[in-house]
């Protein structure tokens, strides 16, 4: 081979292979990273949306949670509370709807009906015995079988707290044995929450 043109056989070879090096990607290829591209996006957005509605869910059931937990605070502070029929009030004292109603009124911002007959026809749903959780509104047929003429609030470990009676007013009971256990009728939750069990301890003065 001549030594001129052996001397241009580098430079056509750099130009090839810059050639090869600048050849657009087949239009295929360029669709496909596209494609993969936008679902990358739309799985983005979608893990987005859910991470907010996580957040949503979490931030209801944090207020709920402080919502039973204002509410049952306020009813042990109220333990020893006079009872009256009719009564609404913490200065006349409560009967036992009203005492529910009191706290679900002023600590949850909920307006029950007045009577315990009304109130456990409310739109809230029914809640099996061995799933109760605090808060819980619970029923008792104390005099007529079968119909319904008590009511407490479910506070954990079997118990409840209400207003009773004239002898004693505003108490604790346990729910699962003596007086009120045979006379249990059902219960609902109005207050949609996944709280955990009230720590008793607190309140061991009062029950």
């Amino acid at each position: 081979m001549p030594r001129r043109l052996a001397a241009l056989v580098p430079l056509a070879l750099a130009s090839l292979l810059i050639g090869c090096a600048t050849t657009p990607a087949p239009r295929p290829a360029i669709e496909a990273e596209r494609a993969a591209l936008d679902e990358t996006r739309d799985r983005l957005t979608a893990l987005e949306a859910e991470l907010e509605e996580a957040r949503e869910i979490a931030l209801s059931q944090s207020r709920q949670e402080r919502r039973v937990e204002r509410l049952l605070e306020r009813g042990f502070e109220l333990v020893g509370t006079r009872y009256r029929y009719g009564g609404t009030t913490v200065a006349g004292g409560f009967d036992c709807s009203g005492f529910i109603g009191y706290l679900f009124r002023n600590e949850a911002g909920i307006h029950l009906p007045r009577s315990t007959r009304q109130m456990i026809r409310y739109d809230a749903p029914r809640v099996d015995r061995d799933e109760l959780r605090p808060g819980d509104i619970v029923f008792f047929s104390a005099r007529r079988k079968g119909q319904v003429d008590h009511a407490g609030i479910y506070i954990g470990d079997n118990r409840f707290i209400h207003s009773a009676s004239r002898r004693s007013g505003v108490r604790v009971d346990r729910l699962d044995k003596g007086y009120w256990a045979p006379r249990y009728l059902q219960a609902k939750r109005v207050l949609i929450t996944d709280a955990p069990e009230l720590n008793l301890a607190r309140y061991a003065g009062d029950l």
